[in-house]
């Protein structure tokens, strides 16, 4: 793909990562001049008509969207029946990348970033686009601070057919919300109840629920309650406790019922006048970044 010009406007320069089911490469669009990237799916994987599938459900989920904090799609297109999208293309690094290298956030930091996502999941809620995955792997981080939600792989669309089975209980085990464990589908609760383990995850740099096994993972979901975050870090205000609690209940109805309530709780805990890091984590990482280079 290195090196040649899609549409006869995007310009493929390099191998940005690869998935279990498609390659990204940056480029740039020649006609605006912008950075791009290009998700195309693999030729092996092109030869299931169900991956097709998953792939053109993502690109309609996502280009259905226009949100601050969600990657945008410029265009989908064909490139030797290999369905392709052209995304924006974000600088930086993962929210996980970010966990690993630095710990865990502040308290200030974390429910920024977690406004964001509520405000990104409210918008393709009210598109009828359910997410399913949403985890720090899937966030993006700019060096601003602005999260960026991607990855509609496995998104669930109000209008679009359910492709399989198994589609039922497709996420990662560990921001798995516990009907979704059971089988029971998705809904826009079960998105909240994955930004709810996020923003634990975010707080402590630990999962709530950890196994080798995926299984008893998915298990711990349904049955055990969600472990105390003050219990392993009591410097985390009772408020915050409290709104994730509710994030992460196992019984739907006591659940936040829509990201517009979790957002409005998290912005009224904004308003709060937690103690600031010294500094903004992002603009050291940037400047480190520039310093790299």
């Amino acid at each position: 793909m290195i090196g040649k010009i899609l549409k006869d406007r995007y310009s493929i320069h390099s191998f940005i990562a690869e998935g279990g089911m498609a390659k990204v490469y940056y480029g740039e669009d020649i006609i605006t001049k912008r950075e791009i990237a290009v998700k195309i799916i693999k030729e092996e994987t092109s030869l299931d008509p169900l991956n097709i599938a998953r792939f053109q459900r993502e690109a309609k989920a996502s280009a259905a969207l226009t949100h601050p904090n969600i990657v945008e799609i410029y265009d989908v297109d064909v490139y030797e029946d290999r369905p392709y999208m052209v995304m924006e293309y974000v600088k930086s690094k993962s929210l996980k990348e970010l966990l690993t290298i630095r710990g865990p956030f502040s308290v200030v930091e974390a429910l920024d970033i977690v406004y964001q996502l509520s405000d990104a999941l409210m918008h393709a809620h009210q598109k009828g686009v359910i997410h399913r995955d949403v985890k720090p792997q899937n966030v993006m981080m700019q060096f601003d601070g602005c999260a960026k939600l991607g990855d509609f792989g496995i998104a669930l669309i109000n209008d679009a057919p359910q492709i399989t089975q198994k589609d039922m209980v497709m996420g990662s085990v560990h921001y798995m919300a516990p009907e979704v464990a059971k089988g029971e589908g998705a809904s826009q609760t079960s998105d909240i109840y994955s930004l709810g383990i996020t923003f634990f995850e975010l707080l402590t740099g630990k999962l709530p629920f950890s196994d080798a096994n995926a299984i008893n993972v998915a298990m711990k979901h349904i049955n055990e309650p969600l472990p105390s975050i003050r219990d392993i870090n009591d410097q985390i205000p009772v408020k915050v406790e409290k709104v994730i609690n509710k994030a992460c209940q196992k019984s739907l109805k006591k659940r936040y019922l829509s990201a517009k309530e979790f957002k409005k709780d998290i912005e009224n805990l904004m308003r709060i006048p937690f103690k600031k890091p010294s500094g903004s984590f992002f603009t050291k990482l940037f400047k480190k970044r520039k310093k790299d280079e």
